[in-house]
């Protein structure tokens, strides 16, 4: 039986070990962000939470949300990268407004969440593709009520496991790698127009990245247009997920990310060692990077 219209779904993974969902203890995730070795301000902004009955926040870098007590079972668990985009008029202004868009998004997710049963992939698709769409709606408003607010727009990928699954929604160009059995596989898709076209066949994949259409967005929250897709994945604990801003993907390539995952010994010394990979490779944009892995500690 194909996925339901509008869901993609990844290749099936292979079988695992996953008898059991991971405890709190087993999972070991990180997430930082930086300017950059060009810019003034940080424009990117991440989240790292656990779902249980409210949203527990693990890490982020946002300056003011609730921890809640861990005083229930874990229902879910995200992870979210955004890179807002303000240019040189109002930056910091449409970065604060990024944030408050990131904000509402999390609340969204954790409605959905609860809104819609997750072994119901359909609906549970269309619940994070309304969150996403409500926060579009939001940021447009805003601009329309202030023109120093015209050029603020960010991209949004998150990545929510329920296990065993996981749902990747993602808009804009803010990538989600996955390795797997020692393949890096970009789950996300740039949508960019530089992507756009080679899509159509008009350039390679390596012709893209130099074009000047790499940087501009057709898929964006609070932008011309917003396409947010939702990609169901099968959890595995020898999974190692990746979450950026392009900020990294402009310095560091694929197969550095896949070498550096490959020898991680832990989530936060992955993060630093991919930061410092793109900061000396030139750190133009801000960076923003999430690691994620599961590690079973019941056996010997």
């Amino acid at each position: 039986m194909g996925s339901p219209p509008g869901i993609a779904r990844t290749a099936p993974a292979p079988p695992a070990a996953a008898d059991r969902k991971p405890r709190d203890d087993e999972i070991d995730v990180y997430g930082l962000t930086h300017p950059g070795k060009v810019r003034r301000t940080n424009q990117d902004h991440f989240l790292i939470g656990s779902l249980r009955k409210h949203l527990e926040v693990l890490h982020t870098s946002l300056s003011s949300v609730n921890v809640v007590p861990r005083d229930a079972e874990r229902l879910a668990f995200l992870a979210m990268v955004a890179d807002g985009v303000g240019g040189t008029e109002g930056g910091e202004e449409a970065s604060r407004l990024a944030v408050e868009a990131i904000t509402e998004y999390v609340a969204h997710a954790t409605h959905c969440y609860y809104a819609a049963d997750p072994d119901d992939e359909h609906t549970f698709a269309r619940a994070l593709e309304a969150a996403a769409h409500q926060v579009h709606t939001d940021i447009l408003q805003q601009r329309a009520d202030d023109p120093a607010r015209q050029r603020m727009a960010t991209t949004l990928t998150l990545l929510i496991g329920v296990w065993p699954r996981a749902y990747l929604l993602q808009v804009g160009d803010s990538r989600c790698y996955l390795l797997r059995e020692g393949r890096l596989i970009q789950l996300s898709r740039d949508q960019t127009l530089a992507q756009d076209l080679v899509d159509r066949g008009v350039f390679r994949r390596s012709e893209a990245v130099r074009t000047p259409l790499a940087n501009v967005l057709s898929s964006a929250l609070g932008g011309p247009a917003t396409s947010p897709v939702v990609t169901a994945i099968e959890n595995d604990w020898k999974n190692v997920a990746l979450l950026c801003s392009d900020g990294l993907t402009k310095h560091v390539p694929d197969e550095r990310i896949r070498q550096r995952l490959l020898a991680m010994t832990s989530a936060k010394a992955a993060c630093e060692a991919l930061l410092q990979d793109a900061l000396d490779g030139g750190g133009t944009d801000n960076i923003t990077v999430i690691v994620g892995r599961m590690v079973r500690r019941d056996i010997a």
